[in-house]
């Protein structure tokens, strides 16, 4: 059956979210906070029909994957492919101490957002390689119509854009457990925004958003 609708999602809140810290690839567990968003979005998702889940490696991707896959009564496709970017020597850093630390390296960053490599760590054009190698696995193997995606932001942001071309994913900040959705009417026809950055699902709560190494503040 061919794939007319995906959810990207990303994960809840952690405390490294929080405080602004870098979390890449870290092991950063759901704060009380983020548990509850996850809880939110499932029962939002239930109504939708999502008839696969695949989900980052990332403790706190998985933590709300295995929320929302119990709310809707799916089965959970890991995949390391859908991870974060790897943020190397800048994990655990807030942006202000990457503009102070690493004065020269993220200087070079901002000439070069989608080739620079970050010491330790991926380029964004790496990182959308290996969401468009995992997103072909998706569409090739997924069972319905409409399928989620719980990953990260810089991930989501990078193949969408491909699938897409729209400046409306680049430039938004993505919040905890926000929805954005693509469609097309059938396989080969072109992806289309629907939403970005839904979290009506939340009726209120706080929400917090990510500032990523590119963003210019």
């Amino acid at each position: 059956m061919t794939v007319k609708r995906i959810l990207f999602i990303r994960p809840g809140e952690t405390d490294w979210n929080r405080a602004g810290k870098q979390q890449g690839i870290a092991a950063a567990p759901l704060n009380q906070l983020g548990v509850r968003q996850a809880e939110k979005l499932g029962e939002f998702l239930r109504v939708i029909g999502v008839s696969g889940l695949y989900v980052s490696t990332t403790r706190r991707a998985a933590q709300t994957g295995e929320i929302i896959a119990a709310k809707l009564g799916v089965s959970l496709t890991p995949d390391e492919r859908l991870r974060e970017r790897n943020v190397g020597y800048w994990q655990g850093l807030t942006i202000a101490e990457i503009r102070d630390w690493y004065p020269d390296q993220y200087s070079a960053l901002q000439e070069d957002l989608d080739g620079y490599r970050i010491p330790g760590g991926e380029a964004r054009m790496e990182v959308l390689k290996r969401m468009r190698e995992a997103l072909a696995d998706i569409l090739s193997q997924a069972e319905g119509e409409t399928v989620a995606i719980i990953s990260h932001t810089t991930a989501i942001k990078m193949v969408l854009h491909e699938l897409t071309g729209s400046r409306d994913v680049q430039m938004a900040d993505l919040t905890n457990t926000s929805v954005t959705t693509i469609a097309r009417d059938s396989e080969g026809d072109p992806w289309r925004i629907i939403t970005v950055d839904d979290v009506l699902h939340l009726e209120g709560m706080e929400t917090n958003s990510v500032i990523e190494p590119e963003d210019k503040r």
